[in-house]
């Protein structure tokens, strides 16, 4: 096992240098001078020619990519072209509310999904299952940004109930979160469904009630963890496409996380900040696809074999 970690936190290198230098040079080539916005519309040439000298601008693309690398060999993402602040502490504070956002989303999918699935699976062509499946299709096909949209509509402005954006309170994460998480829900119940189909027509199942287990303990104890792999892939998946970009949300409800932050970086063209986001946020997808593989072994002891644990 920690010789499997060790080679998949090795793999970690080349790829933060091919995830540098793709996002360096798009960024650069990109359209738009970082001096001149920052200096502003009414500055004259010798103040944009001065910044542009201050952040080493006029330096070969290449020179620059040199020298952004040797201070990240030394941990240093680069400073942002705004403030004093450097990159990796701008990151560390956005971080937790895209976290925070990203568990409530995956708790609340899980909740929901998990139930709707099983009974659906259980009671296969019942009218709870076709129901359920009709509005599982139907969540998927709202598109988020939309749905945010009616949620502010209904539940900030027509009944007041909850903050239309930030994170003041412990329950603005509540709509940020049904809006990112309505598709969720649909899938994973989809999935659970799927997944449970084809685990209650095994033959252990059949010899699980033959030997008079109660259903709950068939269904819970032997379908559903043999289920769970496709189920936790799906779910883990959602967990680093919510770190990575929940950019459409956390706009819409001015929720203060990292996709947020690489949007209004974007903008600005603050060039550390971007290629300093997208490196941190490339390790930890990562590391978390790491703990989803070794999520599999104790899910499913069978895959222990792949993983090194076992010969």
């Amino acid at each position: 096992m920690w010789k499997y970690i060790f080679k998949r936190l090795l793999m970690l290198v080349p790829v933060i240098i091919g995830v540098s230098f793709i996002i360096f040079f798009i960024v650069n080539l990109a359209p738009g001078d970082p001096a001149r916005i920052i200096a502003g519309k009414e500055a004259d040439d010798q103040t944009i020619a001065r910044i542009r000298e201050e952040l080493g601008l006029n330096d070969n693309i290449f020179v620059r990519y040199g020298r952004y690398m040797l201070g990240l060999l030394h941990g240093d993402l680069g400073k942002s072209y705004y403030n004093d602040r450097t990159v990796l502490e701008s990151y560390l504070e956005r971080l937790p509310a895209t976290m925070w956002l990203a568990f409530w989303v995956i708790l609340m999918a899980l909740f929901i999904s998990l139930p709707l699935g099983i009974i659906a699976a259980i009671r296969q062509y019942s009218i709870f299952d076709n129901l359920s499946m009709v509005v599982a299709l139907t969540a998927i096909s709202i598109p988020d940004f939309w749905l945010g949209i009616l949620l502010i509509l209904l539940f900030s402005l027509i009944l007041g109930w909850l903050p239309s954006g930030g994170n003041a309170y412990w329950y603005s994460v509540l709509l940020p979160a049904a809006s990112i998480g309505t598709q969720m829900v649909a899938l994973l119940t989809r999935m659970t469904r799927s997944s449970m189909l084809e685990v209650i027509r095994q033959d252990y199942i059949t010899t699980a009630r033959a030997k008079g287990l109660t259903e709950v303990k068939v269904v819970m104890k032997h379908a559903l963890k043999n289920a769970m792999i496709p189920i936790a892939t799906t779910a883990g998946n959602f967990f680093v496409d919510m770190v990575g970009g929940a950019v459409i949300a956390e706009t819409i409800f001015s929720w203060p996380g990292i996709g947020r932050l690489i949007v209004d970086s974007i903008n600005k063209r603050d060039l550390p900040m971007v290629i300093g986001c997208i490196i941190l946020t490339t390790i930890i997808i990562c590391i978390v696809n790491l703990i989803i593989d070794i999520t599999y072994a104790f899910i499913d002891p069978r895959l222990k074999a792949t993983l090194g644990t076992k010969k």
